[in-house]
This record gives C-alpha cells, sequence and structure tokens, in this order.
C-alpha cells in the first residue's frame, strides 16, 4: 500500500471547504502498513495539523477522523476500508424515581442469584460497563468500582450524567444489602467505561475505545446494554477481537417488540443476547425475541441505584442484561478459567423454560443461577 498516497489524500481534505463534516472509521487490511501510518503520522512534524484530527483504533487496525463530507480518499486499491462512525445509544427505557422498599430487587430473587452466594459472590471479578459512566458517592457502589476512564474527557474521572450506568451498574454489583440494595454479583468489581454523553449517545468509535480499553486492562466481563440497526464492520472487528482475547461480551437485544430483529452488537455470534422478562417469567412485551436471543433475563419494573445515591425503576433490555452480566461474575469467580463459548453453552444448557403467550414452550429459557452452577460442573 502507498502509505504517502494516503497521507497525502487526507491533507487535502482537509482543505475542502466544507461546513458539512463527517466522522469516518477507516480500518487497514494489512497491520504492516497501519504501523507505518501511524509511526509517519507520530513522527513526522509536518503532519502535526492531520494528526490533531486523528484518533487510532489499534483494536481494529485503524483509526477516526473527521473529514468533509464530500472528501474522497485515496483507498488505495482495496488495502483499506472506510465507515461513517454513527451514533449509537442506550436502548431507551421506561423509568419512574421510588423509594427503595426493598434491598432485594425482584430480578435478583428470581434468578436465584441469593442461593449462589454461599458459594460464590463474583469476588474480584472484573465488569466493564461501556455506558454513560457511574455515581462515584452512591453509597451502594462505594465498594465496588475501579477508577474506569472517561473516553469523552481523558482527564476527568467517569462520572454519571445521565443514569443509566448507574442503574446497570447497581443490578451488576451494588454491596449495600443492609442499607440499600443487593445486586446479582456483590463482590465482583464494576469498571465504569465512559463512551456516552448525557443524552445515552455514543459513536461507534468510542464504544471501539471502549472494548480496547477492557481488553488492555484484563477486564473480564462487558456490559453493554445499547445497541443499533446497521451492522458495523469496525465494531464487529472489535468485539471479536475481545472475543479472542477470552473477554465475555454481553449484549441486550433491544425493546422494539420484534419477533426476529435484534440490535447490533448483540446480533452478532461473539456476543451473549439478552432478552427481558417480566415477574411472570413470559417474554416482555417491549423485548426482541426469537432465534437471535441467546438468554432473557428480568428486564421489566427493575430497581437500582441512581444518581445523587437515590433509586429508579427502569425497564428494559439494558436492565435484563445486567442480571447476566452479574450472573458471569458468579460463574467466573469459581471458574476463572471458563472460555466466552463454553460460558454460553453452560447458559444455555441451564436456562429455566419460560412460556410465551400462547403458552407454548420457547425454546430460549430465562437465567437460572443454581442451574447455571450446576452446569458448569459438568462441563
Amino acid at each position: 500500500m502507498n502509505i504517502a498516497a494516503f497521507i497525502r489524500s487526507l491533507q487535502q481534505s482537509r482543505s475542502i471547504s466544507s461546513t458539512e463534516t463527517t466522522k469516518r472509521i477507516i480500518r487497514f487490511k494489512h497491520d504492516s502498513d497501519y504501523r507505518t501510518f501511524v509511526r509517519q503520522l507520530s513522527q513526522n512534524d509536518k503532519l502535526r495539523p492531520l494528526r490533531k484530527l486523528i484518533s487510532p483504533l489499534p483494536i481494529i487496525r485503524g483509526i477516526v477522523c473527521q473529514l468533509p463530507a464530500s472528501a474522497v480518499l485515496d483507498c488505495s486499491g482495496g488495502h483499506i476500508w472506510m465507515e461513517k462512525d454513527c451514533l449509537i445509544s442506550v436502548n431507551p427505557s421506561s423509568q419512574k424515581s421510588l423509594a427503595l422498599d426493598n434491598g432485594m430487587p425482584w430480578g435478583v430473587q428470581q434468578i436465584k442469584a441469593p442461593q449462589a452466594w454461599g458459594v460464590t459472590t463474583g469476588h474480584r471479578v472484573k465488569v466493564g460497563v461501556i455506558d454513560t459512566g457511574i455515581d462515584f458517592n452512591h453509597p451502594d457502589l462505594r465498594h465496588s468500582l475501579l477508577r474506569g476512564i472517561n473516553l469523552l474527557n481523558r482527564s476527568k474521572m467517569p462520572y454519571d450524567d445521565n443514569g443509566h450506568g448507574t442503574h446497570i451498574a447497581g443490578t451488576i454489583a451494588a454491596a449495600n444489602g443492609m442499607h440499600g440494595m443487593i445486586g446479582v454479583a456483590p463482590r465482583a468489581l464494576i469498571a465504569p467505561v465512559k463512551a456516552f454523553d448525557h443524552n445515552g449517545s455514543a459513536f461507534v468509535s468510542d464504544i471501539i475505545l471502549g472494548i480496547e480499553w477492557c481488553v488492555r486492562n484484563g477486564i473480564d466481563v462487558i456490559n453493554m446494554s445499547f445497541g443499533m440497526k446497521n451492522r458495523s464492520k469496525a465494531l464487529l472487528g472489535a468485539v471479536t477481537n475481545a472475543y479472542n482475547s477470552g473477554v465475555i461480551i454481553v449484549a441486550s437485544s433491544g425493546n422494539d417488540g420484534k419477533l426476529r430483529s435484534v440490535d447490533y452488537p448483540a446480533r452478532y455470534p461473539q456476543t451473549i443476547s439478552v432478552g427481558a422478562t417480566n415477574r411472570s417469567r413470559r417474554v416482555a412485551p417491549f423485548s426482541n425475541r426469537g432465534a437471535h436471543i441467546d438468554i432473557y433475563a428480568p428486564g421489566e419494573k427493575i430497581t437500582s441505584a441512581w444518581l445523587r445515591g437515590n433509586y429508579n425503576e427502569m425497564s428494559g433490555t439494558s436492565m435484563a442484561t445486567s442480571h447476566v452480566s452479574g450472573a458471569i461474575a458468579l460463574l467466573l469467580s469459581l471458574y476463572p478459567h471458563l472460555t466466552p463459548a463454553e460460558i454460553k453453552l453452560i447458559m444455555k444448557r441451564s436456562m429455566q423454560p419460560l412460556r410465551n403467550a400462547k403458552n407454548r414452550r420457547s425454546s430460549t429459557g430465562e437465567l437460572d443461577i443454581v442451574r447455571m452452577l450446576q452446569a458448569a460442573e459438568k462441563l
């Protein structure tokens, strides 16, 4: 690949007078080309203006850059791939604030987490929550947190300015049963990865950077309570690399109530795709469902931690996903060498049957932690 020609086309694109710009992800087919490009970019002082516009994405041998919408790059004979850096959102959920009336949320009980705590509490298993950040001062989360990272502002802590990330973290690992709430894996450690802004929006490139941070920092499980309709090859590349590194990725299926449609990244086979159930072990009306779902978990009217030490009730496949991430933390605490493929197999073998609206048994069931641990013993 002619790296010099590619750099020239990037420089020329900067000279286009256009008010409309788009973020684009560019991936290099060959690792040697990527390394050569990054080296020239960092060492050549003449490229300093270009350097400010580009962020490397090493996990996918790529870069993200802001370019005029009309820019046409030298794609160097098929040696690079380019895609638009799309916006992705935390799955929208209904919510209402409320006082905590019981330290044990119904979902934690339904999946039988308390029956497992005599054997495992998820001790020191690291769960990366790629989301809106976390309320570091919440009394139920104070002892469950790692420092994490703020990808929107590297100089700041990943403080939550939305609430969604704090809610997810509470279900996974809240640890204040005496005075507050308790999550599925109360001794697991949450690493907040703030990729989403106060509106619950992030670019695909931010998610990729979050995945890479998790892989580099020895995170065991990544919780992805968000989704989009478009397939991104760049995001698939990051998910695949994390999977091959032994990181378990749990993703929400989406809240469109569709029968054969699941959001990305949950649709990628390298993830564990989660749908939502209600108290009666039926699929929640809002949950996507069908063959692409690996497992269901409680997701309707889930109480968990919220901003400023409060609590909120939320519904969505986001909430179901956090129950599954907590369950995997319990499993990994006992069996730390399980691979992502083995964990998915254990979950599929141990699901509690659920019934659909027509009273027929579904092929995919609900999470049951007692059965999950029993299945792991037999693997």
